[in-house]
């Protein structure tokens, strides 16, 4: 982005996630340390272990790359292993051309993995799929074809299969108007007929699971690389008919600045994974997981900034922190305290950055790196950044994504050694840009 002048003479590796716990929106590396690149991801649980297929942004370009394929038997702690598609000149997976969300299932008849990914042309006018064959999880793949499913446009798709290993296509057609599934083949090559269609629904981003006898469609609509508020939709049969629609958070976070990927079901919850898109950097663009909860009776996120998962027991464990208020901290510059029933407290620190900046202290630590989310409001359309440091020390440069108005609070992570006992942290200092307005931080002590 236009700002990326301003990292020099900051540390580049702000807040990076290994292994132990997920914490969405930080930069998730794999077993070899290096940031994972699986967007608009699918996964295949293949016996004990999970392969995670996604896009690999690395060169911050939409065009193909390659469909990565990582491993895990954790969740957490992910493998990288061969390219599972990569490009082929002359074809539709050309490195000229797009491949997008690529989704595995397992055909137990033919002993044959079945890759099916949005395929289409540079300006996204082709809208078709595409179709590779491989005899293990990862393959490499061999790319079969690319068409319209039924003659009609198919962009933004997903996969659903069923205990009788019935398969479907979930997809945006029609320019994204109608939203429909159909059924594929007993090979999945092909799609064989349209099993049903919400129409002029406007949806893309698809993921189905299934739950109690109730089939949950989860979808965002259609804003570009800008999120929207995701929204669920149940049937008791994927023929329909379809409920209306409705929010799996709360509208005015925008789905906690993410997109739906797909929704996996372990044990009493299923986990939402979305992608938080930056499209003029695609290769940072970060992995939002949370717990998706029923406690309610209905699907919600729970946004937990810190969280685990025990796939024995089928549970999650949402990790608690201490929570220190920006307003109890000293300000300097320009920095002002500001007033809001939308801050916890009624209160946070306006007018960061750019000469004011405010210092927390007696941040109590145990003498390790931990986890701390800032808790911020944004209300530009664009991302800002700001400076965080810990007892005089580097500063890290932490990203803000716009919250959708100065009103909404939105967290994003940030890794800091925390000496045993008393911190201080200081937030915005030495920057010229403005910073966020920031409500409060919580210091985690799970890792």
């Amino acid at each position: 982005m236009k700002y990326l002048c301003c990292l020099v003479g900051f540390l580049s590796a702000q807040y990076v996630t290994y292994a132990a716990v997920i914490v969405p929106g930080a930069t998730w590396t794999d077993t070899s340390g290096n940031v994972i690149q699986a967007h608009g991801a699918g996964f295949l649980k293949v016996g004990t272990e999970y392969f995670w297929f996604g896009e690999d942004k690395s060169l911050n370009s939409a065009l193909f790359k390659a469909v990565s394929c990582y491993q895990s038997s954790d969740l957490v702690s992910w493998t990288r292993q061969n390219d599972a598609l990569t490009p082929i000149s002359g074809t539709m997976i050309s490195t000229s051309n797009i491949v997008e969300r690529p989704k595995v299932l397992f055909n137990k008849a033919n002993s044959e993995y079945v890759m099916w990914f949005h395929s289409d042309t540079s300006n996204y006018g082709a809208a078709e799929v595409g179709v590779a064959t491989a005899k293990s999880p990862c393959g490499p793949y061999t790319y079969k074809s690319s068409f319209k499913p039924l003659g009609a446009d198919s962009r933004d798709m997903g996969l659903y299969q069923d205990a009788a290993q019935t398969a479907y296509l979930l997809y945006a057609s029609d320019n994204n108007q109608n939203f429909k599934i159909s059924k594929l083949d007993v090979n999945y090559y092909n799609v064989t007929y349209m099993t049903s269609q919400l129409s002029g629904s406007t949806l893309e981003a698809p993921g189905v699971l299934k739950r109690n006898g109730v089939y949950y469609l989860f979808a965002s609509h259609t804003s570009g690389w800008a999120p929207n508020p995701n929204k669920f939709f149940t049937a008791s049969s994927l023929a329909g008919p379809w409920s209306s629609q409705a929010d799996i958070a709360p509208e005015a976070v925008n789905t906690y600045f993410s997109q739906n990927a797909f929704d996996m079901p372990i044990g009493n919850f299923s986990i939402y994974m979305g992608d938080r898109w930056r499209p003029s950097l695609l290769g940072s663009s970060r992995y939002i997981w949370y717990p998706l909860s029923w406690n309610t009776g209905i699907p919600q996120i729970v946004a937990a900034d810190v969280w685990s998962v025990d796939l024995s027991a089928g549970t999650y464990s949402a990790a608690t922190g201490t929570s220190y208020e920006a307003e109890s901290g000293t300000i300097s510059g320009s920095a002002t305290i500001l007033s809001d029933s939308s801050f916890s407290g009624g209160k946070a620190v306006g007018y960061l950055g750019n000469g004011g900046s405010v210092t927390l202290n007696n941040i109590q630590g145990i003498g390790a790196n931990q986890w701390v989310s800032l808790y911020y409001a944004n209300g530009d359309s664009t991302w800002r950044n700001t400076t965080v440091s810990v007892n005089g020390g580097a500063s890290i440069l932490v990203d803000q994504p716009n919250t959708g108005g100065g009103h909404v609070l939105l967290s994003v992570p940030v890794k800091l050694n925390l000496q045993n006992g008393a911190n201080s942290i200081t937030v915005s200092a030495n920057q010229t840009t403005y910073a966020a307005d920031l409500d409060k931080i919580v210091v985690y002590t799970a890792a």
